[in-house]
């Protein structure tokens, strides 16, 4: 098992840690897949409702380890065909994290650029200590975010923004941030795993299953007309109406208690 990512459980919270903290979190092969190993087994993990990644010491992540970026440029001797096979498995790391119904929160300080912010826009939520310096710097390099920037970003702050965001590569400071939508809080500096607990917090008193539900349906629903996605609505209301957890929760209002769901 490789230690350039790390899992850890404290309460109802998986903690997902990138770990090449000499290398500034920088995004490397072993790094990705390390990263969808820890994801698969914080979804399967019962007790974690809330997934929080964050980055080893001084920074969340630099972005991709340019080292890796020239690999990816000489697969299958440089094919246009292994790029596209190469870039596809990379993406498909980020939409595991769209397809896990558990939510996921990124918890940025210092830097995040370029493949660590599209990382991180393949999470559910996103906290940014106020003095993080957030971009997608890719142009600047001849190339386009492809583990799916332009296609998150554009449907996160909108067509011009996300154009704006791309095409100038400028850094985003953190109150725009949050001004635009793109992220959720803004946390003090080196306060960004605090911020994180305490969105959890929220997120982890209400039902796991309907919490999870609701991420999928808002993420699929997305595109439909309101007439499929309120068909959608139904199909998923149907299979939680019977669940122990609804019947906790309507006991708890009753009772005038805090629930205790137990993801059943």
């Amino acid at each position: 098992m490789s230690d350039v990512v790390k899992l850890e459980i404290s309460g109802m919270n998986g903690f997902i840690m990138l770990n090449r903290p000499d290398k500034r979190n920088a995004i490397n092969g072993e790094l990705m897949e390390g990263l969808k190993e820890r994801l698969l087994e914080a979804e399967e993990e019962k007790e974690i409702r809330t997934i929080i990644i964050y980055g080893a010491g001084k920074c969340f992540s630099s972005g991709i380890d340019l080292n890796f970026l020239a690999s990816i440029g000489q697969v299958v001797g440089g094919s246009n065909w292994g790029v596209r096979k190469a870039i596809n498995e990379l993406q498909s790391i980020f939409t595991l994290m769209e397809r896990i119904e558990k939510p996921i929160i990124c918890a940025m300080h210092n830097i995040c650029f370029g493949m660590a912010m599209e990382l991180c826009l393949g999470a559910d939520f996103r906290i940014m200590t106020s003095d993080c310096r957030f971009s997608i710097p890719e142009v600047a390099l001849g190339l386009i975010p492809d583990i799916g920037g332009t296609t998150r970003l554009v449907r996160l702050v909108g067509l011009s923004l996300a154009k704006e965001i791309i095409m100038t590569a400028d850094e985003i400071p953190a109150e725009k941030a949050l001004a635009i939508g793109l992220i959720n809080r803004i946390a003090a500096p080196d306060k960004h795993l605090d911020a994180a607990l305490e969105f959890s917090d929220l997120l982890n008193r209400n039902a796991p299953l309907a919490v999870g539900v609701a991420k999928k349906i808002i993420d699929r629903g997305l595109h439909m007309d309101k007439f499929s996605q309120m068909e959608l609505e139904a199909f998923a209301q149907s299979c939680l109406v019977g669940t122990k957890d609804v019947q906790e929760g309507i006991a708890a209002r009753m009772e005038k208690r805090q629930p205790d769901f137990k993801g059943e």
